[in-house]
């Protein structure tokens, strides 16, 4: 059975131009619809998510507004510890929030609400957030705790 469908299937391969057979596929195989937009209550974003020694710490405002504190760790080899510090105001729509750091202009953190996770992108480089050397907010985090967080200040 496999032969004859592989023997159709050159036949037609080669009897028919490549964009014929793309279309005819595609005609064949349905387009999967856009998924809603997931929407996120302030019980499932508030807490502190974390992945090893960095954690977020996350509070709904109110007004699609969340305050956002990060807290970066990057262990080196010669058992040191390089860190950065990122808090600000986040806009929320759906279930996907962004923010600039205060004090930055080409940084930019993304944060994607899972359920019992974060999903965090940065753009720009760990100095362009003001971070230590390898300090990156890139990661998935996993929520430890839920309720209204403790924002703490900066080690200095």
């Amino acid at each position: 059975m496999k032969r004859i469908c592989v023997a159709v299937f050159i036949a037609a391969a080669t009897t028919l131009p490549a964009p014929e057979i793309i279309s005819r596929v595609r005609a064949q195989t349905p387009m999967p619809k856009p998924s809603a937009k997931a929407v996120v209550t302030a019980a499932q974003v508030n807490g502190v998510y974390r992945y090893y020694d960095s954690e977020f710490r996350i509070l709904a405002l109110g007004k699609g507004k969340l305050k956002v504190q990060f807290d970066g760790v990057y262990h080196t080899v010669s058992k040191s510890v390089n860190t950065g510090h990122a808090g600000g105001e986040a806009v929320i729509d759906g279930n996907i929030a962004s923010f600039k750091p205060e004090d930055t202009e080409r940084c930019e953190i993304t944060l994607v609400f899972l359920p019992n996770k974060l999903r965090v992108e940065q753009s720009g480089a760990d100095s362009d957030c003001g971070f230590g050397h390898n300090v990156n907010a890139t990661k998935v985090y996993r929520k430890i705790r839920s309720g209204k967080p403790k924002f703490e200040s900066p080690a200095d």
